[in-house]
C-alpha cells in the first residue's frame, strides 16, 4: 500500500491553523479580539513577523478582520471550508530576505560590469522617479524599471531571470495585503534608497552599491514588519 504524501508546512500555515482551530473551539469569539501580536509572539514561541504573516493570510481566508491601530478581530460571519493549507503562498519575510541577500550581490556585480551607456539610462530612471515620486502608480512602475535594470548591468542573463522571479513574488495575495496593510507613502524614504544605490553604481563602487541596497531592503521590511496592528 502506498504511503500518503506528507506535505510541508510554512510556519504561518501552522499558526494559522492553531488559531482556527482556537476560534472554532470558542476560545475566541465572533466580534472578539485576538491577543496583540507581541502576546501571541510570546504565547506561541515564535517570532512576531511570523504571526502577522498568519494574521494577514487569516484575514486573506475571511477568519479574522484587521483594523489597523485597533487590533484583529475575530468575523461574525466565519467561512466554512477555508483552511490555511489551501493558502500556500511564499512567506513574505523569507522572500525580502531572499532579495536582500541576492539583490545586494547583483547591485555589487552591476557596479563592475555596467556600461556607461547602462549608468547612463539607470540615471535617468532615477530621474523620473523623483519627477513621479507623488505618483504611487508610476512610481511603483518605475521601481521595478530601476531594479530590472540593475539585474541587466549585471551581464548575466540568469541573474536577471532569478530577479525576475523574485520581484513577481511581490504580486501575490499575501505580499499584496502587506503592502496595503502595512506600508503608508514610502516614497520619500524608498527614493533617498534609490539614489545612494544609483551614486555607488555610477562611482563603480561594488561593496557600496551592495550595501545600499541591502539597506533599502531591510527599509521595506521594516516598512512591513515593524508597526502594529493594534
Amino acid at each position: 500500500m502506498p504511503l500518503p504524501i506528507i506535505k510541508a508546512e510554512r510556519l504561518y500555515q501552522k499558526i494559522s491553523k492553531l488559531l482556527i482551530q482556537q476560534i472554532k473551539d470558542g476560545k475566541f469569539i465572533a466580534g472578539q479580539a485576538l491577543p496583540a501580536e507581541r502576546d501571541l509572539s510570546q504565547q506561541l514561541g515564535v517570532s512576531r513577523s511570523s504571526v502577522r504573516e498568519a494574521l494577514i493570510v487569516l484575514e486573506i481566508l475571511g477568519w479574522v478582520d484587521i483594523r489597523t491601530g485597533n487590533g484583529v478581530f475575530v468575523k461574525n460571519l466565519l467561512p466554512a471550508q477555508a483552511e490555511p493549507n489551501e493558502f500556500d503562498e511564499i512567506s513574505v519575510e523569507e522572500l525580502l530576505k531572499a532579495r536582500e541577500l541576492i539583490e545586494g550581490e547583483l547591485a555589487a556585480l552591476a557596479a563592475i560590469n555596467a556600461s556607461d551607456a547602462q549608468l547612463l539610462a539607470l540615471q535617468q530612471v532615477m530621474q523620473q522617479m523623483q519627477d513621479n515620486a507623488k505618483d504611487s502608480s508610476e512610481f511603483h512602475d518605475l521601481d521595478m524599471k530601476f531594479h530590472f535594470l540593475i539585474g541587466e548591468l549585471t551581464g548575466n542573463t540568469i541573474l536577471e531571470k532569478i530577479l525576475k522571479d523574485l520581484w513577481n513574488q511581490r504580486y501575490s495575495a499575501i505580499f499584496t495585503r502587506f503592502e496595503a496593510l502595512c506600508a503608508d507613502d514610502v516614497s520619500e524614504v524608498m527614493l533617498l534608497d534609490h539614489q545612494n544605490i544609483t551614486a555607488a553604481l555610477v562611482k563603480r563602487d561594488a561593496p557600496a552599491a551592495r550595501q545600499a541596497m541591502r539597506t533599502h531592503l531591510q527599509h521595506v521590511y521594516s516598512k512591513l514588519f515593524k508597526p502594529n496592528f493594534s
